[in-house]
């Protein structure tokens, strides 16, 4: 965590700006001062959860009961306690942030009435075609039939956001509803006449630790380096008649949700404190906001261990929707992040474009791969061969001696930001390998300065074989500098993906859903390059980039639209919108295939969840599962934490009431995982369906198992008559004797379905033997 930390220090801003008031629920300070007292290089920031309901009645206010807690430590040092609070907390959860040695924290800990005392931390962030390829259209549909959107507000915590960009524009929008309370903020550098009835929200949480131990702060929400311009367009961004990046991917470009309105809450630079990412939630929800989309990402950790779990939890209890990545850890098994059910976690897929270049071997053998690189020119067959060279692309690695006029093949994963080095050490193009991808139409596009692709892993191998069977190896590029949409397999989860199983509680599916996550265009900072290299002179209004990042705004895009045609549905009830009705099919009737698997196996509910996110089909489920705060409560409970670490999230319990009837595996979630040990080989669920849909229904059930698995539904038929009637199910999952042995830790899985001719709600069943 500290070379994190240092890191972030080392790359943040040199110059912040004076932190404005946000005139939340949040109180930032200090208001006045650049820079915060100087502390001794052993204090850092950390985040005390207290219990508001104990404070004593001398306090006028919260935040004077806190300043005294600071000062009473401040007093046992002998140190001044000014400025020594960061931030206060009173929406989503209950406390504050402030400057506290390691010493002073442990006592903290133990002071009456405190919950909990966490170190701060650093999370880190992880369209043209996409909302086309999930099936929105103009005239029929979810977009018309939630009238894209309109109204819902949609809250981001992020880098900050770039207002001038068209995809901002408020032609058509109406004014913002009368209970909005968020705002946007002046600041050097960002006037708040530059927001407007889409962007109705702009403010910022950034904090920098200086290597002496104090604080900048910086109130401009401006985004400098792109992600947040990024996502909040991909989520509702207006339309906008024609972009592109370097005549890549053009055409009309519009959000999910392109009549919702943005609220920007920035929060991160290269990376993001908790302590102010807390800040940018608590904000947030206090503003009004509807959801909330946070394509950040950390590994995950017990629940209690977890800020962002803790925060989101209070947001949920305040029915905002959280939609989260899920990490770009792929494809190792077990790396999903933000894991909680209270969220709805996202993993990356493709969409059907691709932007194809070639690499011809002195073998005659052609490899595709995927570039960016903007000149067209074909290189012909002898003449045309160019040396390769294998370098590890450091930095350090790239000397003229050993390019200058050579294809620099790098052995490591390596991007654009590669290519300013190759070209400046006189290379004469790039290749690199994405390692998590088998396809090569699943590799990241990448605005090389140079002729430069990125191949697949299975391009890669064969590249590696021609080169270590010959002594002088020769190749040349082909670029057409082509778009390409709707003749490659897609879907296709992206290797990168963080899949699981859910490494806290197994029993909890995850990820839920997947949605368009690589080579997604859309707008883009004018402060930021198109790659990462510092060298990298170019600026756009677009760019293309990859990452569960870029899915995740894709579902709160789909979300709005559920909420718009919804109002009074509960989070649970649209995230089981979103994962009953998602495909688990391409689009041509095949498999979803995991990129990431070495034999491009098809992808199950570990990688892609329940499928990906159909909005049109989610607007109407007909069925869902609801669950809300209780129901969360007694699934803590039911994981046997400790009063102490139940009030993180429940300030004032005093005890568990109670505890889930079964274990977790029976919270009332859309998916159902299916743990058989050696003490046990039949197992029973129980699930609660509430019907959505206007006119009386029947639904009956079909199954779909592993061999050696028997599954028994009862009842087989649900009969609704009304909106709202629920009706309850068991399941009896039997590992069958006699068949065949599957070794400790094997997965497996089916689903479990309720038909009819109008509705179809779609259940993932994972399977596991622990014999």
């Amino acid at each position: 965590m500290a070379s994190m930390v240092s890191i972030l220090l080392r790359c943040s801003l040199l110059l912040l700006l004076l932190v404005q008031s946000t005139q939340s629920s949040v109180s930032q300070k200090p208001k006045n001062a650049i820079a915060e007292e100087p502390h001794p290089s052993t204090s850092h920031t950390y985040i005390v959860l207290a219990n508001q309901l104990a404070k004593p009645s001398k306090f006028d206010t919260l935040e004077h009961w806190y300043a005294s807690m600071v000062g009473v430590m401040a007093r046992v040092k002998k140190k001044k306690s000014s400025n020594r609070i960061r931030y206060t907390y009173g929406t989503v959860m209950h406390g504050f942030a402030a400057r506290l040695t390691d010493g002073e924290a442990q006592r903290m800990a133990t002071a009456p009435d405190v919950s909990r005392v966490y170190k701060d931390r650093v999370y880190h962030t992880q369209a043209t075609r996409s909302p086309w390829f999930m099936g929105l259209h103009d005239d029929f549909g979810a977009w018309p039939d939630a009238e894209f959107g309109d109204g819902v507000i949609i809250g981001f915590v992020d880098t900050g956001i770039w207002p001038e960009r068209a995809s901002f524009n408020d032609a058509g929008l109406g004014p913002v509803r009368s209970t909005w309370r968020g705002k946007c903020v002046d600041a050097l550098g960002f006037n708040a006449s530059l927001c407007n009835n889409k962007l109705v929200g702009a403010k910022s949480f950034v904090t920098v630790e200086l290597d002496a131990g104090g604080l900048l702060t910086d109130s401009n929400p401006r985004d400098i380096a792109g992600h947040g311009t990024h996502v909040a367009s991909t989520a509702a961004g207006a339309e906008v008649p024609s972009a592109d990046l370097f005549k890549f991917a053009g055409g009309r470009a519009s959000g999910v949700a392109r009549m919702a309105r943005i609220a920007m809450y920035r929060a991160c630079n290269i990376g993001c404190f908790a302590s102010d990412v807390v800040a940018a939630i608590d904000a947030a929800v206090t503003d009004g906001v509807d959801l909330l989309s946070m394509s950040i990402a950390y590994p995950a950790e017990p629940f209690y261990d977890d800020l962002l779990s803790v925060a989101t939890f209070g947001a949920e209890q305040r029915g905002v929707f959280v939609v989260l990545a899920g990490g770009n850890k792929g494809p190792t098994a077990s790396t999903i992040s933000n894991v909680a059910p209270w969220m709805t976690t996202v993993g990356a897929a493709t969409t059907d474009r691709v932007f194809p270049a070639t690499l011809r071997l002195g073998n005659g053998v052609v490899l595709t791969g995927q570039s960016l690189y903007n000149i067209p020119f074909s290189q012909s067959q002898g003449a045309g061969m160019i040396p390769l060279v294998r370098t590890s692309c450091g930095e350090y690695d790239l000397t003229p001696d050993k390019v200058m006029g050579k294809v620099v093949v790098c052995s490591q994963d390596a991007g654009a930001s590669a290519g300013f080095d190759v070209e400046r050490a006189g290379g004469a193009g790039i290749v690199s390998v994405q390692s998590t991808e088998r396809f090569w139409d699943t590799v990241m596009a990448q605005p090389f300065p140079l002729p430069g692709l990125l191949l697949s892993s299975a391009g890669g191998k064969k590249l590696a074989d021609y080169m270590s069977s010959v002594a002088y190896p020769v190749a040349s590029f082909n670029f057409t500098c082509d778009t390409v949409t709707g003749e490659n397999r897609a879907p296709m989860v992206a290797g990168f993906s963080s899949r699981g199983p859910n490494p806290i509680v197994p029993e909890i599916l995850k990820p839920d859903v997947i949605a368009p996550g690589v080579n997604i265009l859309a707008a883009w900072s004018g402060a930021a390059q198109p790659s990462d290299s510092d060298m990298d002179p170019r600026r756009v209004e677009y760019n293309i980039i990859s990452g569960t990042s870029m899915a995740c705004p894709h579902v709160a895009g789909v979300a709005a639209l559920i909420k718009k045609r919804h109002g009074d549905w509960t989070p649970a009830m649209i995230r089981s919108a979103l994962m009953t009705t998602a495909g688990p099919l391409d689009k041509n009737g095949r498999d979803i295939v995991d990129s990431g698997s070495a034999v491009g196996a098809a992808a199950t509910p570990m990688e892609a969840g329940a499928g990906l996110v159909l909005p049109r089909l989610a607007m109407d489920p007909g069925l869902v599962y609801d669950a809300g705060t209780q129901d969360y409560v007694d699934f803590l409970c039911t994981l046997n934490y400790t009063v102490e670490q139940m009030r993180q999230f429940v300030p004032g319990l005093s005890k568990c009431a109670r505890t889930i009837p079964g274990g977790v595996a029976n919270l009332n979630y859309p998916s159902f995982v299916v743990v058989f040990d050696g003490s046990t080989r039949v197992r029973t669920l129980t699930r609660t369906v509430t019907k959505v849909s206007a006119q009386p229904e029947r639904y009956n059930v079909t199954v779909a198992a592993p061999d050696g698995v028997k599954v028994t539904v009862t009842p087989t038929t649900l009969e609704f008559k009304r909106v709202n009637e629920k009706r309850s199910y068991t399941v009896q999952f039997s590992s069958e004797a006699g068949a065949k042995v599957r070794p400790a830790g094997t997965w497996d899985f089916g689903h479990i379905a309720w038909e009819n001719r109008k509705h179809r709600v779609r259940s993932p069943v994972a399977f596991k033997w622990d014999n």
